[in-house]
């Protein structure tokens, strides 16, 4: 496994943010930041499927349009997306598609992750775009936040 540069705990604790900021509108806690070559936040993003009903508004995708809204430009060349959760596989297509070199994510999702655990698109040789990518960082974290929101909506109601 790869050591992310050290800075990747701070960006970590910025998605951790857009994350949290997604439990107000009962979405599932997941954020998201892309950050430029100079350490610079281009886009947040956060779950955001329950707030607008769009079954696309994952933390990543939200994170890279701002990216390329503020870049004026869908080419994310020389970017870092951090984000909370593996990406999905509709995630991990739409960071190919937007050309990010390096994807750094907290919990593994063992059932819909797409960077390594159920599938490993980012890294698939056969596709003409791939990533670096960087796993668990600040994982207990990211997955406390996801198991207390699960656990939540799981319990049984007493009234």
């Amino acid at each position: 496994m790869l050591i992310p540069p050290p800075e990747y705990d701070a960006w970590m604790g910025l998605a951790l943010d857009e994350a949290r900021a997604a439990l107000a509108t009962g979405d599932v806690p997941v954020g998201a930041v892309v950050v430029g070559p100079s350490a610079e936040v281009l886009g947040r993003g956060r779950n955001a499927r329950e707030a607008r009903q769009d079954p696309t508004a994952h933390a990543e995708i939200e994170a890279l349009r701002a990216a390329a809204a503020a870049r004026g430009e869908w080419q994310l060349t020389d970017a870092v997306l951090v984000v909370t959760l593996e990406p999905c596989a509709m995630c991990a297509g739409a960071i190919l598609s937007a050309r990010v070199p390096t994807v750094a994510f907290g919990a593994w999702d063992e059932k819909a992750g797409a960077a390594g655990s159920v599938y490993d698109l980012l890294r698939d040789r056969r596709l003409p775009q791939r990533a670096t990518v960087y796993a668990g960082i600040r994982e207990p974290e990211c997955a406390a936040l996801l198991t207390e929101f699960f656990d939540e909506r799981r319990a049984p109601r007493t009234e």
